[in-house]
Order: structure tokens, then sequence, then C-alpha cells
């Protein structure tokens, strides 16, 4: 094989591993960047590339949460992200807008299984 060959699959790679799914109990996938992902602590481990977890063998995650917390939580990791390196005077909207009643409580309980 040649150099510019092997170079070009090592970024395939890459980009691959760019991607993580979180798959729902309920067969829902949903696919967020391995940066957001490496926002909750539980991920974190299961993803971790030195772990010999089959989770990070296939960058597939599979959660034991209904599809609407999957969402809620990769939105919540996506908001954490995106917020995290704020600047102290930077308006940051409120992410309990975002959450239904009828889930907070089962949201909360995923929220802290995952260290989000």
């Amino acid at each position: 094989m040649s150099g510019s060959a092997a170079n070009m699959q090592g970024e395939g790679k890459d980009k691959m591993n760019e991607w993580v799914r979180l798959t729902s109990n309920d067969g829902y996938d949903f696919l967020v960047k391995r940066k957001v992902a490496m926002c909750s602590g539980t991920l974190r481990n299961s993803l971790s590339e030195e772990s010999s977890f089959s989770e990070a063998l296939s960058n597939t995650s599979h959660t034991n949460e209904r599809a609407i917390i999957v969402e809620k939580l990769c939105e919540y990791l996506t908001y954490k992200s995106l917020y995290e390196s704020a600047k102290k005077n930077e308006e940051i909207p409120d992410f309990q807008e975002r959450v239904y009643p009828e889930i907070s409580l089962e949201l909360l309980v995923a929220a802290d299984y995952y260290d989000a």
C-alpha cells in the first residue's frame, strides 16, 4: 500500500472516530460528535480509546434509556460542550426551559448515571 493510500485510510478512520452512536433501549440511534459525548464521565470512560470496552471498539454505546431521554441527554451534552468555555459575562440560556416536566425525573436519573 502506498504512503498516500495508507494516509487516506488513516484519515477515514479518524473521520469515523469523530462520531459516536448512542442507541436507546427502544431501538433509536443518535449520532453525536465524540467531543460532545466526552462531556459525560460515563461515556468518556466507556468510549476511551485506551479502554478495551466494546463501546470503544465500535464507537457505539447502548443505553438503558428511552429515545426521548437519550435525545435530551444528547441535547444537554451539546449544550454543555458549547457553553462550558463561555466567558463569565456571556449570557447562557437556561437549559431547564427545554425539559418537559413529564420526563424531568427520568432525565435527572439518566443525567446522574451518565455524569453529565
